[in-house]
């Protein structure tokens, strides 16, 4: 078993306190992923968790035992980082035995477990090459060969896939998956990437600023953000968050945008709003489609507005928006021809409406 839990956990520099009070529980076997912009706390955490840090404050335990005053080799724990952190002057093997060695393995077992990870990761043909004779994915994987050797019950992942490019992180990220359902080892990892976050995670913890914003599943994160900014942080493209207020008349509730279009509240809001309450509408790009006059929605709502500026994705074309200063983001086929300067008329699904309290943004429907 390998559960670990987090109490309070607090890490200050000094006066200036970096990461608030976290409260956490992961379980064994677990794939968590600690997502977040540049400065949120998230490798600070990990460090935590892996000794490299002190803790300012707080509990952090695994499997039931404290672990705040253990040494990190004393944690049963394996970190991949970033940069791999290879000895470019040993080859593929000794990289990989290097950490067994010092810890007086036995050398048959050694080569078995070396053997056996390089088989997992497909780098059998690369154990007597130097690091520079490798590409960065092979890097990769040697680094993370390290870890497994070592048979630990948590592995920490920072930012792994951060110095490949865009087609090898997609191939890494799936050899990764696949390696936590074969070790069956729990893992933290850590990224700025949410795409990563999204593929990988059993669950995700959202930071922001040294606090947790929300923690949950990766379709929870999307279908039920807790505040705007998990809403504008989880989801390719994000979600379109737009300033307006409430207007209620005699027909009904209504958000009213500064360009003037209002969007009725759907009836089934729960919510006692008031009439000027400022608040944030949400809606997923999915939920707003060029009008083709086929009717895509049950509950759909019209408006003209003006292509600002396209993106061209292939199979897909990005729309950016603009309704007399109120900005959305749609998407189209990319078979599709629309330019900058054309207007457009959108249909609105209000069926997956978001709400957003103006002031503390936090989600009221």
């Amino acid at each position: 078993m390998a559960e670990v839990k987090l109490r309070n956990v607090v890490k200050k520099y000094g006066k200036t306190e970096v990461v608030h009070s976290i409260n956490l529980d992961i379980g064994d076997c677990e794939f968590i992923v600690f997502v977040g912009p540049s400065g949120c706390g998230k490798s600070t955490t990990l460090r935590m968790i892996a000794g490299l840090e002190e803790i300012s404050g707080g509990e952090i335990s695994i499997s039931g035992k404290v672990i705040n005053d253990l040494a990190p080799k004393d944690r049963d724990i394996a970190m991949v980082f970033q940069n791999y952190a290879l000895y470019p002057h040993m080859n593929v093997y000794d990289n990989m035995s290097f950490g067994l060695k010092i810890n007086k393995v036995p050398k048959a077992e050694i080569d078995e477990r070396v053997n056996e990870a390089a088989r997992i990761l497909d780098i059998q043909e690369y154990l007597k090459r130097k690091p520079f004779e490798l590409s960065g994915g092979q890097r990769q994987r040697v680094a993370m060969g390290r870890a497994i050797v070592r048979k630990p019950s948590i592995f920490l992942f920072d930012e792994p896939l951060s110095n490949l490019d865009a087609k090898l992180r997609t191939q890494m990220r799936l050899e990764i998956k696949q390696l936590h359902k074969r070790i069956q080892s729990t893992i933290i990892y850590v990224t700025h990437d949410q795409v990563e976050a999204m593929t990988l995670g059993d669950r995700i913890v959202v930071l922001k600023d040294g606090y947790i914003e929300q923690v949950g599943t990766p379709l929870d994160l999307f279908h039920h953000p807790v505040n705007t900014f998990v809403a504008g942080f989880i989801g390719t493209p994000p979600m379109n968050l737009v300033e307006c207020q409430v207007s209620k008349t005699e027909s009904g509730c209504f958000l009213k945008l500064k360009s003037g279009v209002h969007f009725p509240i759907p009836e089934k809001a729960d919510m006692s709003f008031t009439n000027n309450q400022k608040v944030v509408m949400g809606l997923r790009t999915e939920d707003i489609t060029p009008d083709d006059g086929n009717g895509h929605f049950a509950e759909e709502w019209k408006y003209e507005g003006t292509v600002e500026v396209t993106e061209p994705l292939g199979s897909e074309t990005n729309i950016h928006m603009d309704f007399a200063g109120d900005k959305f983001l749609t998407q189209c086929d990319g078979r599709i021809k629309v330019d900058t300067g054309d207007k457009l008329k959108l249909c609105f699904n209000l069926s997956h409406l978001h709400i957003f309290d103006g002031q503390t943004t936090k989600s009221i429907y």
